[in-house]
């Protein structure tokens, strides 16, 4: 589910939206239903789900669909269903179903494969022939002025899902190393601490911020993080002030998207926790739903109590827009996200 806030994609037909939705997701769906909404002409919101599978109900896909959408304040959604005929019908008709029990208006239900789409509200063979219309996405204007405006629609959500794939092979050996260095320094750093020092973890807290003040100037300066370095970031981010400290200085920017990222995949596995949490939040403050929700994936399959990635991934599944977020995050409440006001 993404937010469009960004997109200036000027769609004029059935075609032109087809070509859009996969800019709008950041992938090219298949076996999917999507739901594009509007607010006036607009596209404020694109939301996607996989096809019911036999025996599945598909009122209960499209239910939520319509709830998300019309969390959005839209006003109305145009469908689509990606697939054959059999499975894509029952899952459009129960989304446009639930479309209009949430009093939204539905512009337009199309089905999309194999180059052609055909429409369930025309019946007209001038314009809606019976064997299907024909596009071509990759001649669509819409396609040349996503792609120059800098958007990506990447094959499938495979695809996107290798973005925060774990690295294997001699680079998760070398990490498993630099692990085992950082907890010895870790260990090495608490000897000699006074009690009020162990218990309020004042010195963890300390080196905590210094690791994430330091990435975070790397980052900008275009440095990446050694073995090392990162191992001991994600050995101190378990520590919640300090994971707390780098979630307040994080946002949509592309840089914290590109750290965390780089983190996520490099990390050990007991450690992708508070970096996987950190990239879904900034995915999704970038309005990339669709990469917050691959990386939330990966956490809460590791570590599914992980309370941030389950905040997070109850926001995704609510569709609540990013723009609700004014600024960065304040959380000294535990669980909570509270509006704080934006820094100059």
């Amino acid at each position: 589910m993404n937010s469009v806030d960004r997109a200036r994609l000027t769609v004029r037909s059935p075609a032109d939206l087809i070509a859009a939705v996969p800019y709008l997701l950041g992938f090219h769906p298949a076996d999917s239903v999507v739901v594009v909404a509007l607010r006036g002409r607009r596209i404020v919101f694109a939301a996607r789900a996989d096809l019911p599978g036999t025996g599945d109900d598909p009122l209960d896909p499209a239910t939520h669909l319509a709830g998300v959408i019309a969390r959005q304040g839209a006003e109305s959604a145009t469908v689509l269903g990606y697939g054959d005929a059999p499975r894509v019908t029952p899952a459009v008709d129960a989304v446009r179903q639930s479309l209009a029990v949430a009093g939204l208006a539905v512009l337009d239900a199309l089905r999309v494969t194999g180059g052609r789409y055909w429409s369930y509200l025309c019946a007209e063979p001038a314009c809606c022939p019976p064997d299907g219309t024909p596009y071509d996405a990759g001649a669509s204007e819409v396609s040349a002025a996503a792609v120059y405006a800098g958007q990506v629609a990447l094959p499938d959500r495979a695809a996107l899902t290798a973005q925060v794939a774990p690295f294997d092979g001699p680079a998760r050996m070398a990490m498993r190393q630099a692990v085992a260095s950082a907890e010895r320094r870790r260990d090495e750093l608490v000897v000699g601490q006074s009690t009020d020092d162990l218990i309020d973890g004042r010195a963890l807290r300390r080196a905590g911020m210094t690791a994430v003040r330091a990435a975070m100037r790397g980052q900008r300066r275009g440095e990446r993080l050694t073995d090392d370095e990162l191992a001991w970031l994600t050995l101190l981010l378990t520590h919640l002030p300090v994971r707390d400290h780098a979630w307040e200085r994080t946002d949509g920017r592309e840089r914290d998207i590109a750290l965390w990222t780089d983190v996520l995949r490099r990390a050990a596995p007991e450690l992708i926790a508070a970096p996987g949490s950190l990239l879904a939040f900034a995915a999704w403050r970038a309005g990339q739903g669709a990469l917050a929700a691959v990386a939330l994936e990966r956490v809460i399959e590791a570590h599914p109590n992980y309370s941030l990635a389950l905040l997070l991934d109850d926001l995704l599944r609510r569709g609540v827009p990013p723009s609700r977020l004014d600024g960065w995050p304040a959380v000294d409440a535990p669980g909570m996200l509270r509006r704080r006001r934006r820094r100059g």
